[in-house]
């Protein structure tokens, strides 16, 4: 299996065992040709939830909000994530060993990358900083990001 596959492949199973553990209910989809890894199960609602690996610097958590199809070795297509797709995308920091869940809503019309930050900036910079500790429980939440 491909190193890259493979890496998903835990992602997908730690974020599992992440809302397993938080005490939501999971569904797994069959196949490979959705646009979500999970289901999230609460109540009766059933939540898409697309899942990413990533390995922060310890101080970041860069968050690719887009998938590319290959075909030797050349890209071929570019997904990129909406509301439309799913609610909730999943990000899985071998790092930090954190799993975080940013509503959908907060991904515009398929922005390429977000950034979490693990610990403050260096310059005091609050507006516009995401801190990963926000969104370390998929809760339906108004967060503010200091626009407000």
């Amino acid at each position: 299996m491909a190193p890259l596959k493979t890496k998903g492949d835990l992602a997908e199973l730690k974020v599992a065992a992440d809302l397993l553990e938080r005490g939501y209910r999971i569904a797994i989809p069959f196949g490979e040709d959705n646009d979500f890894d999970l289901i999230l199960i609460r109540g009766e609602a059933l939540e898409r939830v697309q899942v990413k690996y990533t390995e922060s610097d310890g101080v970041v958590v860069y968050v690719r909000y887009r998938s590319s199809s290959l075909t030797n070795g050349r890209v071929r297509r570019v997904k990129r994530y909406t509301a439309r797709t799913i609610e909730w995308m999943a990000t899985c920091d071998a790092t930090s060993r954190r799993c975080c869940y940013v509503p959908a809503a907060e991904l515009g019309a398929g922005m390429d990358v977000m950034t979490l930050r693990l610990a403050p900036t260096r310059n005091g910079q609050r507006i516009g900083i995401r801190y990963a500790e926000d969104y370390l429980d998929p809760k339906p939440r108004r967060v503010s990001i200091g626009f407000d």
